[in-house]
């Protein structure tokens, strides 16, 4: 199955202010989801933002919230953005059949929330380069985990592709542009 832009949204998982300094190969991991952030922005692809205890862990790092509404901000306090009533109604909306997720800690929230939303019914994918934990031992026992259980892992430029589909657009020649080349 393609993923499809029309029928899919992003979901940003916990980018959060003292978290990343922790998180390993930070600097990379935060340059890759802002990419995927503004391929999503540019294509016009639903963004949604998690934040585990904000009080806490401080709001999502700037460089991604600077590019998102108001409105895409959910706080939660479970691990899986799927167990959290607030975050459960705005993600288990029926014109979305498709996620692709972003974020950290993978073995933790990111991990949590794929196999809760496999399990509701949801077509979940994994941008295994825009995931992250503090060890990156954790990190590759998620994604062995999440495929086991079925979960689909990809990279950026597989999302950008084929949320994009097809070469001969402006959009396609925009994104490749600015984004790929």
């Amino acid at each position: 199955m393609l993923i499809d832009r029309k029928l899919s949204r992003l979901l940003v998982v916990d980018l959060q202010e003292k978290l990343m300094p922790a998180i390993h190969d930070g600097e990379k991991l935060l340059q890759n989801c802002r990419w995927m952030t503004q391929v999503a922005s540019t294509l016009d692809v639903p963004i949604l933002v998690s934040e585990q205890y904000p009080k806490g862990l401080g709001p999502t790092v700037e460089p991604i919230r600077s590019l998102l509404r108001d409105d895409a901000f959910m706080e939660k306090t479970y691990f899986s953005c799927l167990s959290d009533d607030g975050c459960r109604t705005t993600l288990l909306d029926k014109h979305y059949p498709q996620v692709v997720i972003i974020g950290t800690e993978a073995h933790v929230c990111v991990m949590q929330t794929a196999l809760e939303m496999k399990e509701a019914g949801i077509h979940v994918f994994v941008v295994e380069d825009c995931i992250g934990s503090r060890d990156p031992h954790n990190k590759h026992l998620a994604i062995e985990r999440m495929r086991q259980a079925g979960i689909t892992l990809v990279a950026r430029e597989m999302v950008a592709f084929e949320w994009l589909r097809r070469a001969n657009t402006h959009v396609f020649r925009y994104v490749n542009r600015t984004f790929i080349a």
